[in-house]
């Protein structure tokens, strides 16, 4: 009878242990992809931001020789991330490919301009900026528009302003949230041995020696839990990094070592924490309050 107790009371602590680290690695898991979010804000609002094109039209007039050199100048600009020269004739076949028909066979004529598209670096991309380099290059003889999507460029910038605000209010939100759930998980699994602590306490054992096993523990339980955390991160960014390898994630490999470290620091400190207090709460009452 007794064997089948203690085989009993094995199992629930075992399953009590499993349930701890299976929560501990899904809120460090969330809070780890919320992490990643966090600090890759900035490179998806700067993949967005560098598909935005600056297009400089050319005159009739504009000699083959200037086009080239203004090509090469701006390739060298601090502000161009890439260009692309767009002939008259590509312009066209593109455009006709688009509407499904040959416009010049109508007109007799390609109406469009030779032109270069100008992609910019993230930091470049604000209304004002463009407007600057916009109207450097407008003041060529041989330019004869510069054009770019100014309301987009605005709208992507107050966006970008909006969302990265409510990503950090939603990302402390979270924190708080994690810290609760791991914290009363590693409190019912101390519950569960009120009466052994408050047995040693009487027994003259101190307060810092009955704190020990149990804060080593819950150490190792967070680990586990961190793990866990680990595996099914590595899962999302594979997968994301397969989806869009734009992004590069996985080539930021300090980034991902410093997510990796702060969640398995999280996983330590809430344990820690936790846990000095659960106990310290149960050391402190009487015997008579354990039974509610």
């Amino acid at each position: 009878m007794s064997s089948s107790f203690e085989k009993y009371q094995k199992r629930r602590l075992i399953s009590s242990y499993i349930s701890v680290v299976l929560s501990i690695g899904l809120v460090l898991f969330l809070l780890g992809l919320l992490g990643l979010l966090v600090l890759n804000t900035k490179k998806v609002a700067d993949h967005f931001k560098e598909q935005i094109a600056l297009t400089v039209y050319f005159k009739d007039t504009a000699k083959e020789v200037e086009i080239n050199q203004l090509e090469k100048s701006l390739a060298m600009a601090e502000y161009t991330k890439s260009t692309h020269f767009v002939s008259k004739e590509e312009a066209a076949k593109t455009h006709a490919k688009e509407i499904g028909e040959n416009f010049m066979d109508f007109l007799g004529y390609n109406p469009l301009q030779n032109s270069i598209d100008i992609y910019m670096k993230a930091d470049y991309v604000s209304a004002e900026k463009v407007a600057e380099i916009a109207k450097d290059l407008s003041n060529k003889n041989f330019v004869d528009e510069v054009a770019y999507d100014k309301p987009l460029i605005a709208l992507l910038n107050d966006n970008i302003k909006r969302i990265s605000f409510w990503v950090l209010i939603i990302s402390a939100i979270f924190l708080f949230i994690a810290v609760l759930l791991i914290n009363s998980s590693i409190r019912l699994s101390i519950y569960a041995k009120r009466f052994t602590i408050k047995t040693m306490q009487m027994v003259g054992a101190t307060k810092s020696f009955i704190r020990k096993p149990f804060i080593w523990k819950s150490i190792r339980l967070g680990i586990f839990g961190a793990f866990l955390a680990f595996l099914g991160m590595a899962g999302v960014l594979y997968y994301i990094d397969k989806s869009f390898p734009e992004l590069q994630l996985l080539k930021d490999q300090l980034l991902i070592g410093l997510i990796f470290i702060s969640i398995l620091s999280l996983g330590i400190l809430i344990t820690w924490i936790s846990t000095f207090f659960a106990t310290q709460r149960f050391l402190n009452l009487k015997t008579d309050e354990l039974y509610y």
